[in-house]
């Protein structure tokens, strides 16, 4: 993916610091590492390189991006642990080759470069001061589930054809970069006492062959109640898969469950969705990515009901997240787990998901998400249009009348609009002083105006909103 180049020129119009730094091509190694460190164990940053100077950008440019591209893997992968990292990106400025290479904000671990702790301070990355690296030993030093390798795992568990399909997506230079790629996405480990790779618990549920054996607790159920409350009667479904495919299933079988329609705007058809599509997709991603896989017997629940959708995950909010600064802050649970699936295109890297599920629910006019921690758990409740309000938000009863709507007429959308049906008794019921012969009239003027449709025949006769 390329940076937009507004973006980069505007970054280039600003000098280093926390989170900026300018390298030349031509810089070491070392150096280039040592700032990835100190952004990562701070709030991440840009780094681009093909710039020199340091109050001013002068833009150099680069002549060989894929070697320096090259570069840029290598110095994440010198750091301990190894960072795991958007790849770097390309982008012409001024007729010349830039490498942007991103740190994401929120990552799990302490990073150091052979024994050194840095940190971002200013334009310059500082040695961590003894209590500022217990500070963040405490807040971020347990490794994560996703990185750990679980017993007896071999590379015979993992599905080429899913692998063969993520390296196709991220587009590497050729089959043989496979191992090594995902090795630096901390898919696979190896290590001085086991030399050969072994897939971690991230390589295993992103492209295992049988996840369900491994993982139980990986499992998505879905379900959909008629009402806004439990009851006996649902339709469910269980998704098992990895965790890529788990999401696409899992979106599509959502997107077909919740409720759709049409509404009158004046002489014109609007369609409408019970919920903004993106707005439960990111609810949907944020859930399967951020989770607490450490917590077994337990999966991902969302149900669907006629006024909302409920969305939990195992596992209270990670690391410094607080439901007071939630919005605000970034931490990755699962880094291994974040950033394969922002590869795919199914999540944002940088962690924006939050801020864009309350945007969408403003701009679709529904209230913003709710959050809430549970014992256990993580809830996040989005608030639908009901069938009733979808259709009757758009009622403007004075352009109803401007097209010759009578009363009577305009009764019978009004109540398709709460009850989704009508029959000639409802419309009886609400007008017993008019004749049957004139109700019947009235809603086959309604069907043949094109806003209402007819299904069945004589007394199974019923209308819904075409």
């Amino acid at each position: 993916m390329t940076q937009p180049t507004e973006t980069v020129a505007e970054l280039l119009t600003q000098p280093e610091g926390p989170g900026l730094a300018f390298f030349r091509e031509r810089c070491k190694l070392s150096d280039l590492a040592e700032t990835l460190v100190a952004m990562a164990n701070a709030q991440g940053g840009t780094i681009i390189i093909g710039v020199g100077g340091r109050a001013r950008a002068r833009v150099e440019g680069v002549q060989d991006a894929a070697a320096v591209r090259d570069m840029a893997l290598e110095a994440a992968l010198i750091t301990t642990p190894p960072l795991v990292l958007p790849l770097p990106q390309t982008v012409r400025h001024a007729d010349l080759t830039l490498l942007l290479v991103t740190v994401p904000p929120g990552l799990p671990h302490v990073y150091n470069l052979h024994g050194k702790y840095l940190q971002r301070q200013g334009a310059t990355n500082q040695p961590l001061l003894p209590d500022a690296l217990r500070r963040l030993l405490r807040d971020r030093g347990e490794v994560s589930w996703d990185r750990l390798v679980p017993d007896a795992a071999t590379l015979g568990e993992l599905d080429a054809n899913k692998i063969s399909a993520y390296v196709r997506r991220v587009n590497l230079p050729t089959e043989a970069d496979t191992f090594d790629f995902l090795f630096r996405r901390g898919c696979l480990a190896r290590t001085a006492d086991e030399p050969e790779y072994q897939p971690t618990n991230a390589g295993l549920i992103l492209f295992g062959s049988t996840v369900e054996g491994r993982f139980p607790q990986a499992e998505i159920t879905l379900v959909q109640y008629q009402g806004r409350e439990l009851a006996d009667e649902f339709e469910r479904e269980d998704v098992r898969d990895t965790l890529p495919d788990a999401v696409r299933r899992a979106e599509r079988w959502l997107m077909e469950h919740m409720r759709k329609g049409s509404r009158m705007i004046g002489l014109e058809r609007q369609d409408w969705t019970q919920f903004p599509p993106p707005a439960v997709r990111e609810a949907l991603v944020n859930a399967v990515a951020h989770r607490d896989y450490g917590i077994r017997g337990e999966g991902i629940r969302i149900a669907l009901f006629a006024d909302r959708l409920e969305c939990y995950s195992p596992g209270r909010l990670p690391g410094h997240v607080t439901l007071e600064n939630i919005v605000q802050e970034r931490y990755s649970r699962n880094e291994s787990l974040v950033q394969v699936l922002a590869d795919w295109g199914l999540i944002e890297r940088l962690g924006y998901g939050i801020d864009r599920m309350i945007q969408q629910m403003e701009q679709a006019g529904l209230p913003p998400p709710d959050f809430r921690e549970t014992a256990a758990g993580f809830l996040v409740t989005l608030q639908g249009h009901t069938f009733a309000s979808s259709v009757a938000e758009g009622v403007d009863t004075q352009e109803w009348e401007k097209m010759g709507l009578n009363e009577r007429q305009i009764a019978a959308l009004l109540h398709l609009a709460e009850h989704r049906r009508i029959t000639n008794r409802d419309l009886q019921e609400i007008a017993p002083e008019v004749s049957a012969e004139t109700l019947r009239r009235d809603l086959a003027d309604l069907v043949e105006r094109g806003l209402l449709l007819k299904v069945g025949e004589k007394r199974a006769t019923y209308y819904i909103l075409k």
